[in-house]
């Protein structure tokens, strides 16, 4: 059975697992915080072989850093801690997997990430646009990280699929960027082919999933996909 909590940071790995229990800024239902150590325990009870995907978690080269520890009181001081913690795994040449945690633990890490590759894309899957300039007068908020990321690496370096809900001016920009595509064959090879050779960035928000399939996560939204979408994106 696979267990993350078997494996510690070593000399060597490729992959580096990161907690981010942070989920200061949540708008519906909190305790996205208790993601982490849920995956975790959770991962306890998986088989290491994907017959879908014909390959074996055996094989992959991670470590397990643990959760970092993130104050409750300040945002700012949060996501620099992700932040530094994602900087560090990639100097260290490992590829940072971080859980979390909130959406906006995925602005640090991103940022992060476009230091060391510029020519970074990212691609998140999600049911909420994420695109407000502000939520209630506040700019750091889940809802409004894609349009901080789009600060970062740019509108156009961005993907959104799943999207389902957002305001009158999120859809105006998302559609102004081109940045809405859908799970449908031909949009999934035009997006692979968007990719091209650039370093991606993949952020999933669990509310993608249909509240059917996934009803815990924190601001459930009708009408998302099902696991077997999610394989054949992977795929």
């Amino acid at each position: 059975m696979f267990d993350l909590t078997d494996v510690q940071i070593s000399e060597s790995h490729d992959i580096r697992i990161i907690g981010a229990p942070f989920d200061g800024t949540v708008s519906f239902r909190p305790g996205a915080r208790f993601g982490p150590a849920a995956i975790r325990e959770a991962s306890d009870g998986v088989e290491t072989w994907s017959p879908i995907l014909d390959a074996d978690l055996e094989s992959v080269s991670y470590a397990d850093a643990g959760d970092l520890e993130l104050p409750m009181g300040s945002v700012e001081a949060a996501l620099g801690i992700i932040r530094e913690a994602v900087e560090d795994t990639l100097n260290d040449e490992a590829i940072p997997f971080v859980l979390g945690g909130e959406h906006l633990v995925s602005l640090p890490a991103i940022e992060a990430v476009y230091r060391k590759f510029p020519d970074l894309v990212v691609v998140q899957l999600d049911a909420h646009a994420d695109q407000r300039q502000d939520y209630l007068g506040v700019k750091l908020s889940h809802a409004c990280v894609m349009r901080r990321v789009g600060e970062v690496i740019g509108q156009e370096h961005i993907r959104q699929i799943g999207i389902r809900s957002g305001t009158r001016e999120e859809y105006r920009l998302m559609r102004d960027y081109a940045t809405l595509t859908t799970f449908r064959p031909e949009d999934l090879k035009a997006l692979r082919e968007w990719i091209g050779d650039r370093p991606l960035y993949l952020t999933v928000d669990l509310d993608v999933f249909d509240p059917a399939f996934f009803p815990g996560t924190g601001t459930p939204e009708p009408g998302g996909i099902d696991w077997w979408t999610f394989q054949r994106f992977i795929q």
